[in-house]
Order: structure tokens, then C-alpha cells, then sequence
């Protein structure tokens, strides 16, 4: 007789196997696939600046109702963003991921024709410049989350092609870059980067207790409905809020200035890198695990170092890319951030390929080094892509952006229980196409329409 635990999920060895042994796509698509799912939102935001000077030709009675700040217009906002940029980034995820070539080049040569069509005699103050600049940091970050979001439901559907799901032990899938998207987003804007004041170790336990909370209500919660768990993630207990802890805690141990960060992360990531080809790698890819608490979590005790030193990177480069020397002007800073965003971005992509060919192939179970250089190769590339925006007049970021950027972790947070909750009631793999399609439109409406009333409320959860 089935115990009460897997009554709740009676499918859960079935789910455990449809994505376990995988080994990802290629990078070419990788590549391609980002662009696209960017230039989505570039569009977007192209609209929505159209759309803010039809009004601004109106007179001040309708403007002042149009723009008058209510539940009704931030439910309708939500509504139309979720129809431009949710509906179309979920079709590219599922039923057209067969066509990411073609989708790339369409949405490069839209993309090409309304800047050229609209920049004609445009320049940027430098106002305009520091207020760009955040606004792309922004819709990077919230790009960046509300893609993993769509992502850990969608896995659970064969309408979503497994070459996008997390691999196995080598390999680069769409779904690989997921914690470490959330590790550089969060570096960027972090205190350490913004050299606002510098963290003790008693602060950050302090503040990272939440996310240990989280990661214990986690493993309660999948142990007490036997929900299905990739122990080869990381780990049998380990989990993404653990990881989060772990590195806030040793950033706290070694405080440095920003411009320094980055040199103490590539030395951890060099020297993590060698260990692992001296025969860590073996030890962390072996499914053989011992009855003591590291070795049922190695996986996740030991990429700590790696997305340590991700973290130690991206301190640095927000200084490097955004701010420059403390005598730049705010508008070269800015105009050089774009130039410098691209370079990099590129230079990454080639290390990546090194290192893949040469070094050792990408591995999000271990963070390697070859998978630390593709994580930031893929962020900076959709924060590139955003960066055209700049050269749209009257440039407006969606609104939903706005409403995600207050509560990236708390949406992340309400996905994950969403995504609980549809695996629970329902067997995931025997739905069809169009029923798992609604169910994926769905779920991004509730997230959507939570996000909008948390901002309207002013409600914000923050813990890192």
C-alpha cells in the first residue's frame, strides 16, 4: 500500500527520469535563442514609447485620466505585457523552439529597422543617460528572473524540448544558466558593488537567514509530499537558497573594494578549476555518495566556490562597465557601458568556447570555470541587447518590468509554489500540447497580476 506521501505524487520516479540524463543544445542556439527572447522586450519597450508620445499629444484633462495611477491601469498593464512579451517568449520556448534561427534573424531585422527608422537627430542627455542606464539594469535583471520562472514549470511538459532542461553532468542547456542569472543579477546591484558599506559576518547570517529558512522549508515541503527531487542538482538536501546563503556568507568573511573584487574571483575560480581536473570532478560526477552530510551534498557544498567567485567577478564589472573612473563624465560613462557591454560580452563567448575545447566542457553541476565565463557571456548579451533601447527616443520601459523589479525573489518564490501546486494536482507528461500551453499561459498571468499588485500596494520582499 502507497504511503500517504506518494498518494501526493504518485508519478514522481516517472518526473525524476524526464529530466535526468540530459545533455543540453549547442551554444550557436544558446546564443540565438537569448537574442531573440531580448529583442522580445526591446520591442516591447519600443511600443511603449510610441505609445507614451501619442499621449503626451493629448490634451491635460484625458492625459491626466489616462496616466492616473490605479488598480485598473496597473492590471491592464499587466495584461498587455504578458500578451507582447510573456505569450511570445513562451511560443519560442515551446512550439516554435524549432524555428530559433528564423525567430532570430525576424526579430534582428525588426529590431534593425526601428532604430534606424527612429533615431534620426536623436541624442541622450546625460540625465537621460544615468536614468537609461538603470532602466536597462532593470529589465536585465527582470528579464533574466521571469525567464527562470517560465522555465522551472514548463521542464515539467513534453511541449518543452528537453535539449533546453538542465544536463546531467556536462553540456549547456537554456536552463543551466538559471542560479548563476540570479547570482549576477544579484552581484550587480548588491552593496558590495555600489561600495555603500561593507558587511561583517554577523550582518550577513543576519540577513541570509531568511533564505536558510527557505531552503529547510524546501526540503519539508518535498520530503512531506515526496515531491520529485534531482538529487544530482545538488545534492540530497542542498538547494538553490543554500547556495545563495553560502555565497553571501563568504563574501562577508573578505570585505574589498569593488575594484578589487574581481581579481580574488578569477584567482578562486582558477584555483577551483585546477582542483577540479586534478580529480575533484570524478568525486562531484560519481553517483556514488557516502551517509555523511557532505558527500550526500557535494554538488552543492563545492559550486559554492565556483558561484563565489562568479559573484567576486560581477562586483567588479559593475564597476568597471557602469561607473568607470571616479572623474568620467555620467554621459561617457553610459555611452562607453554599451560599447564596453559588447566587448566583453563577445570576449566571454569566445573564453567560453576555449575553455569548452579545451580546458573542460561546461558543467552547471560543478560550476566550472568554462560554466561561470557562458553565464556571463549570456547575461551580458541580454543586457547588450536592451542596451539599443537607448537609441529610441522617448524609451519606456514596460510596465511590467517596474512591477518585477520590486520583488524578483519573492516572485521566484510564488513561481516555485505555482509550480508545485500544478505538479501535485495533475500528471505533467500525459497533457497535451495545447492544454500544457494554457496551463504555461496561465501561471505567467498569476505571476504577472501578483507582481502588479505587490507594486501598487508598495509590497516588497527582499532578504539578499
Amino acid at each position: 500500500m502507497d504511503s500517504p506521501a506518494n498518494q501526493f505524487n504518485p508519478n514522481k520516479r516517472l518526473k525524476e527520469e524526464f529530466v535526468s540524463n540530459l545533455t543540453g543544445t549547442s551554444m550557436t542556439e544558446l546564443f540565438l535563442l537569448i537574442t531573440t527572447l531580448s529583442m522580445l522586450l526591446f520591442l516591447r519597450s519600443v511600443y511603449s514609447s510610441s505609445k507614451k508620445e501619442t499621449l503626451s499629444k493629448k490634451d491635460d484633462n484625458v492625459n491626466a485620466v489616462v496616466c492616473k495611477k490605479n488598480m485598473g491601469s496597473h492590471l491592464a498593464s499587466a495584461t498587455l505585457d504578458v500578451l507582447c512579451i510573456v505569450f511570445p517568449v513562451i511560443l519560442c520556448l515551446t512550439i516554435l523552439a524549432d524555428w530559433t534561427y528564423t525567430n532570430a534573424v525576424g526579430m534582428t531585422l525588426l529590431v534593425t529597422f526601428f532604430i534606424l527608422a527612429r533615431r534620426s537627430g536623436f541624442s541622450i542627455s546625460q540625465e537621460e543617460g544615468v536614468r537609461s542606464l538603470r532602466t536597462n539594469i532593470s529589465a536585465y535583471r527582470v528579464a533574466m528572473n521571469f525567464l527562470t520562472c517560465i522555465c522551472i514549470l514548463a521542464v515539467d511538459f513534453k511541449i518543452f524540448p528537453r535539449r533546453y532542461a538542465k544536463t546531467e553532468t556536462y553540456g549547456t542547456g537554456l536552463m543551466d544558466i538559471g542560479v548563476g542569472s540570479f547570482i549576477v543579477a544579484n552581484a550587480l546591484v548588491s552593496r558590495q558593488a555600489r561600495g555603500i558599506a561593507k558587511t561583517n559576518l554577523r550582518n550577513a547570517i543576519s540577513s541570509t537567514c531568511p533564505l536558510i529558512v527557505l531552503g529547510f522549508a524546501r526540503i519539508f515541503f518535498t520530503s512531506s509530499v515526496d515531491y520529485q527531487v534531482h538529487v544530482g542538482e545538488y545534492g540530497v538536501h542542498w538547494n538553490f537558497f543554500f547556495t545563495l546563503a553560502g555565497v553571501a556568507i563568504l563574501t562577508s568573511i573578505i570585505n574589498l573594494p569593488p575594484s578589487y573584487c574581481g581579481i580574488l574571483g578569477w584567482f578562486i575560480l582558477v584555483v577551483y578549476e585546477v582542483i577540479l581536473l586534478l580529480g575533484l570532478n570524478e568525486y562531484l560526477l560519481s553517483n556514488e555518495r557516502g551517509h555523511d552530510i557532505i558527500n550526500q551534498n557535494k554538488e552543492g557544498i563545492f559550486s559554492i566556490f565556483g558561484y563565489w567567485g562568479l559573484y567576486l567577478v560581477c562586483v567588479q564589472l559593475r564597476n568597471y562597465l557602469f561607473f568607470g573612473k571616479p572623474g568620467d563624465a555620467v554621459l561617457r560613462t553610459n555611452d562607453w557601458a554599451r560599447i564596453r557591454v559588447w566587448i566583453i560580452c563577445l570576449l566571454f563567448w569566445l573564453l567560453t568556447v576555449l575553455l569548452d575545447r579545451h580546458v573542460e566542457r561546461v558543467s552547471r553541476r560543478m560550476c566550472n570555470l568554462a560554466y561561470v565565463t557562458v553565464v556571463l557571456a549570456m547575461n551580458l548579451q541580454v543586457f547588450a541587447v536592451l542596451t539599443l533601447a537607448d537609441y529610441v527616443p522617448g524609451y519606456k520601459v514596460a510596465a511590467l518590468i517596474e512591477y518585477f523589479d520590486r520583488n524578483l525573489l519573492g516572485s521566484f518564490l510564488l513561481a516555485n509554489v505555482l509550480t508545485g501546486m500544478v505538479n501535485l494536482s495533475m500528471d505533467t507528461l500525459s497533457v497535451s500540447p495545447f492544454v500544457a500551453l494554457a496551463i504555461l499561459v496561465g501561471y505567467a498571468y498569476i505571476l504577472s497580476i501578483a507582481a502588479a499588485v505587490a507594486h501598487f500596494y508598495g509590497i516588497r520582499l527582499k532578504f539578499w
